[in-house]
């Protein structure tokens, strides 16, 4: 994606994730928002044709447009409330979770919390881990115990982009290789 799209993209993701009455907009109760309001209200940042391109090259997916292109949303990272409709479903045996070297000592004492979020996000692919890691400086990975956290009652989702997503990972669940 091209660094102006990428920056219009990230400025699609405040509006959809954390702040649509930023510019005026509302979305219903499943995070979805109109199209052409939001390029509208955007003060001439998106423009309807931008919006679309960018549901349709972001390499992470981190949109979705309803069938009649109409409609656009985040597919998780929402800070507010959001349903997006996601069944619980039984996760691979371990996840993955990328973070910065500075936040370690906390992760292995708190656990993985999901801060501002709905969810702790999650991988079942080292390299995107890294890749998430590495936002933020050196990457460390932690390998989630997923199906001990199963059988213990912890529910997953899988959002539409194939990020695993769960309330809470306690430290016990988790370690370092």
């Amino acid at each position: 994606m091209a660094d102006e799209l990428t920056n219009k993209s990230k400025f699609l993701s405040f509006v959809l994730r954390h702040k649509p009455d930023e510019i005026g907009v509302e979305l219903d109760t499943q995070g979805w928002g109109s199209v052409a309001q939001i390029a509208n209200k955007s003060g001439g940042k998106l423009s309807v044709q931008e919006i679309l391109d960018i549901v349709a090259t972001s390499d992470k997916k981190r949109f979705s447009l309803s069938p009649d292109q109409a409609q656009v949303r985040a597919n998780q990272g929402h800070s507010f409330p959001v349903d997006l409709g996601l069944q619980r479903q039984t996760p691979p045996d371990t996840l993955y979770h990328g973070t910065a070297t500075r936040f370690v000592d906390a992760i292995v004492t708190e656990g993985l919390r999901k801060q501002s979020r709905q969810h702790v996000h999650l991988t079942d692919n080292v390299e995107t881990a890294t890749q998430v890691g590495q936002r933020y400086g050196k990457a460390v990975i932690f390998h989630v115990d997923a199906k001990s956290m199963h059988t213990a009652g912890h529910a997953f989702y899988r959002s539409e982009n194939d990020v695993w997503l769960t309330e809470y990972v306690e430290p016990k669940f988790l370690r370092q290789p």
